[in-house]
């Protein structure tokens, strides 16, 4: 059965991003923001009070203080008063809010951001209170440590092995050596086991960044930029949160939603995914069915730059700057939050024939 067409036609017409880096000591959220949310609005050459709606995804846990996006909103500017809005998730559920948003007709653009700052603190040990606050949270399991237990699974299960996730990270981080943005890139060790059988390079570096997108609906869309990347459907699902009734080598919840937002109707030419890890780009290309037609992570994905909070839109907007400079015809991008990939949304990217 075809995935359902959206009610309007809604697409990316721009997308920017910090340079990652390892650390940002120097730079608060707002000052390492801003300057994204500068380059996004001159590419379609908006001005904020342009924009239908506005949207944002951070965390709290990170910054260390209760609704800490307020900031950072006050850098965007919220008066006069604006239509706005916050997820406490990866930007990616932002994007998702803001094409809800437009779909209603209410409005004919939204910006859409996102950043996280990793550096201060320990994200293995603040990413622990996504887990069950009662069996699984006290145990203290760190995300590598969890991303180990799925990549042991599928060694057992006859999947990968050790050098195929090391040739995985290689090749990911060789794909980002044309990334001006990417915060590792080219050759990259293989390092020491962080948690067997994952070592440091099967990892994403830690880092601080930002990024923004701009939606915009039907000929706004093409008003604002040659080559729309168009949403022609997305999809998010949850699975369950006991990790002892998941099964680890597989991911139902991004088949579901890819199959929701139309991924298996036409080939792919591209495909953004969110993997952290280098064993969950095993998981997710079997559940997208992904085979060696498709340009996995051109960008160089998480494995290059993850910024919490910010790596998920990037795979959006990634994909959709593919299509916008014509390298890309029909692009999937994914976005993973929690543990072991538990919450998966997925969407699918068009450019207008040529």
């Amino acid at each position: 059965m075809p995935a359902p067409r959206p009610l309007r036609d809604i697409a990316v017409v721009a997308f920017a991003q910090t340079d990652h880096r390892r650390t940002s000591d120097d730079l608060s959220e707002v000052e390492m923001l801003m300057p994204v949310l500068h380059r996004v609005l001159a590419q379609t050459g908006l001005k904020t009070s342009d924009i239908g709606f506005t949207c944002s995804g951070s965390t709290d846990y990170l910054a260390g203080r209760a609704f800490s996006f307020t900031m950072a909103l006050d850098g965007v500017g919220a008066w006069p008063p604006i239509s706005e809005s916050h997820v406490e998730m990866d930007g990616a559920w932002a994007l998702y809010e803001a094409w809800t948003k437009l779909l209603t007709g209410d409005a004919d653009t939204a910006l859409v951001y996102a950043y996280g700052k990793s550096s201060p603190g320990s994200v293995r040990d603040v990413l622990t209170r996504q887990l069950d606050p009662y069996y699984v949270a006290p145990l203290w399991p760190d995300s590598i440590a969890l991303a180990a237990l799925q990549a042991q699974a599928l060694i057992d299960a006859g999947d990968t092995d050790e050098p195929a996730l090391a040739a995985v990270a290689s090749r990911s981080r060789a794909s980002a050596t044309d990334n001006p943005h990417a915060q590792l890139r080219g050759s990259v060790p293989r390092g020491d086991y962080a948690v067997r059988p994952l070592r440091t390079g099967d990892c994403p570096p830690i880092g601080d960044g930002a990024a923004a997108v701009i939606l915009a609906a039907g000929d706004r869309a093409r008003d604002l930029c040659e080559r729309p990347a168009w949403i022609r459907g997305i999809d998010h699902r949850i699975e369950a949160h006991g990790l002892g009734v998941r099964d680890l080598t597989d991911s139902p919840s991004t088949r579901l939603a890819a199959e929701r937002a139309g991924a298996f109707e036409r080939p792919l030419d591209t495909a953004e995914l969110h993997a952290p890890f280098s064993s969950q780009e095993v998981v997710l290309r079997k559940a997208l069915r992904l085979d060696d037609g498709v340009d996995v992570n051109p960008s160089g994905g998480a494995l290059a730059a993850n910024p919490v909070m910010a790596a998920g839109l990037i795979r959006f907007g990634e994909a959709a700057a593919r299509i916008g400079r014509g390298a890309s015809d029909r692009a999937l991008a994914h976005a993973t939050s929690g543990p072991c990939l538990q919450q998966n949304l997925v969407a699918v990217l068009e450019g207008d024939p040529r």
